[in-house]
């Protein structure tokens, strides 16, 4: 459905794929299983409690991976995954803005964390449109996913005719290069499997070794 909105494209893609793979495929999130990363999902659009305390710290945390953890038991794999593919419920993940920039980066994110758990390169052939929307999704979220980079700046290059954007501005600064799915894999804590090229000075290349991206 090329005509569809980028997330919901992402979002059906994710769902052939775990049909494809099955309930105990692995996935690049320790400890979570293609179920379990399934039932994820569904609690942070469907579940009023839960969901919200995915991004907030500590007990809030516990919380909602309690409640995953309990949807995953509870619920037969195709049951999940049926509901996911059913698309946002009424609410706030309908709105434009969230589909284009949090639904987007969730879902392609997820997506590829199942796709290179089990094997799959990573995609050479993205369409224009979806490399724009994640190039500026990139560009947008990277402040705030390079947050603990504490004391130096971050910038993104995306090679070609992309583009290059600052996200974290200082006086010692490290580039990141790669292509915007690329990037924002990276911004999301992927850097073992994001292929993305980090240059910069010494310092800063270590820090960003160090630090802990994402949310």
């Amino acid at each position: 459905m090329p005509d569809s909105p980028l997330d919901e494209q992402e979002r059906r893609a994710l769902c052939h794929l775990l049909d494809a793979l099955g309930p105990d495929a692995p996935t690049l999130i320790e400890g979570w299983s293609a179920k379990d990363l399934t039932a994820h999902l569904l609690v942070r659009e469907r579940d009023p409690l839960a969901g919200p305390c995915m991004v907030l710290p500590g007990p809030f945390h516990g919380f909602a991976e309690r409640r995953m953890k309990r949807l995953a038991r509870e619920r037969d794999f195709g049951w999940l995954v049926h509901r996911l593919r059913s698309g946002p419920p009424r609410g706030v993940f309908r709105l434009g803005w969230v589909r284009s920039l949090a639904n987007l980066n969730e879902f392609f994110v997820h997506h590829e964390d199942l796709r290179r758990a089990n094997g799959f390169q990573p995609r050479d052939a993205l369409p224009p449109e979806l490399q724009l929307a994640l190039w500026r999704n990139a560009c947008r979220s990277g402040r705030y996913l390079s947050r603990r980079l504490d004391g130096f700046g971050l910038q993104l290059v995306w090679p070609g005719p992309g583009g290059q954007a600052v996200v974290r501005p200082g006086d010692l600064t490290a580039r990141l290069s790669g292509q915007p799915g690329e990037l924002l894999l990276y911004l999301f804590g992927r850097r073992d499997c994001a292929r993305v090229e980090v240059t910069g000075p010494a310092e800063v290349v270590a820090a960003v070794g160090r630090a802990h991206f994402g949310m």
